[in-house]
């Protein structure tokens, strides 16, 4: 028996919140071009920092599903808050490669059961028709976060020398979360699914449109942590620009994902979300060329502002698309889903390879490029089918 949905808007407050805790993982980036040059790593090793971020998507969605649906998606949001806690206060105890290593780990961790969790918890405050825009403002919270981090560690490394600095404030704002979390009642669906299993997840991807939706998270995400990671990059190769200064690339590609999340929570309430998704990719495809041959400080900006603003609503619809495909497996859906953000490890070690071997930024492009393509390729796909993403 399903219970009524929580309807109160307030309870959405500590559920942002939330959201924005969850944009932690995108300091991922910025703070592995200050340990590339704090420790003298090369684009492979300094990659390996967003792959021990990224890898537990993949080993650890599932279990968090399953986990779920014995605890509930409120208290795997508060543990998921509590591990992130943990992973912020190593760097302040211990700045060495190996320990932030660690602290990426549990950052990855902490942000697998928060992704998994979180996003059905969204379900049980808004109504399915508001899912997708609702999605995409917790994307925007979670977006100025993401956009915070390269600044204020760019802002500590000018200013105070020390890059670092961003930690103390992230956890406040971790432990004001779990404290709002906290004294907040939610109730929650009885749509927990007793078949929740490896076999009920394979029957899960088995669906075909689920699993052009998997993949296309994969690429979504491995070209999201990949442009956070190589932009600044890019900026230190084709303008000399130091690392600190060079973090503010990561910035304004953040700075405009964010502002196309909050487009996407109003737009998409009165477009189909097929189309919407159409212009997004067009935009990504367009920008990443655009960013292959960009040479000025105007440009790369331009180009980094298209890329944000495509790139800003595609794991909204799909997964959003995917949760109402199997309304009463959610907690499944979302596990399996959530596994595709495993692209930021699939993507970024193959770039630092390719980056290496030509001696230049373009092979990290390279590899991008082939993410957009599927994406292209998934558009075309809802087109063709466009009751596949109907609502």
């Amino acid at each position: 028996m399903r219970r009524k949905k929580t309807s109160s808007s307030l309870i959405l407050i500590p559920v942002m919140l939330s959201f924005f805790v969850m944009g932690f993982v995108d300091l991922v980036g910025v703070a592995a071009n200050h340990m590339q040059a704090d420790f003298a790593l090369s684009d492979t090793m300094a990659n390996l920092c967003p792959a021990m971020v990224f890898l537990w998507f993949l080993l650890f969605s599932i279990p968090a599903g399953i986990l779920m649906n014995y605890i509930g998606r409120r208290k795997t949001v508060l543990l998921s808050l509590f591990i992130t806690t943990v992973s912020l206060l190593i760097p302040l105890l211990h700045y060495e490669f190996v320990m932030m290593l660690i602290s990426f780990s549990l950052l990855g961790i902490g942000n697998v059961l928060l992704q998994v969790s979180l996003n059905p918890l969204v379900s049980n405050v808004v109504s399915e028709r508001h899912l997708a825009s609702s999605l995409s403002f917790g994307q925007f919270i979670k977006g100025i976060a993401s956009f915070l981090a390269p600044f204020i560690a760019s802002w500590a490394a000018l200013t105070m020398d020390e890059w670092r600095e961003l930690y103390p404030i992230f956890l406040l704002i971790t432990l004001v979360s779990i404290i709002g979390l906290g004294f907040t009642s939610i109730e929650e669906l009885d749509d927990y699914s007793e078949s929740d299993s490896l076999k009920s997840y394979g029957r899960l991807l088995g669906n075909p449109l689920i699993r052009l939706i998997w993949i296309g998270i994969i690429c979504h995400v491995g070209i999201d942590v990949g442009i956070n990671l190589t932009a600044p990059k890019i900026f230190v190769e084709r303008l000399g620009f130091s690392v600190a200064d060079a973090s503010m690339a990561g910035s304004v590609y953040f700075l405009s994902r964010t502002i196309g999340c909050l487009i996407g929570a109003v737009v998409l309430q009165y477009i189909a979300s097929e189309r919407f998704f159409r212009w997004s990719v067009f935009g990504l495809l367009l920008a990443l060329i655009g960013l292959s041959f960009a040479s000025t400080l105007e440009q790369l900006y331009a180009v980094l502002l298209i890329l944000g603003i495509g790139n800003a609503n595609i794991f909204s619809i799909l997964i959003s698309k995917a949760l109402n495909t199997f309304p009463d497996n959610k907690n499944e859906v979302s596990g399996l889903m959530i596994t595709g953000l495993c692209g930021g490890a699939l993507f970024v070690v193959p770039m630092g390879i390719v980056s290496d071997w030509i001696e230049s930024q373009a092979g990290a492009l390279i590899i991008l490029g082939l993410g957009a393509v599927y994406l292209t390729y998934l558009s075309v796909y809802f087109r063709k089918h466009p009751h596949s993403l109907d609502d």
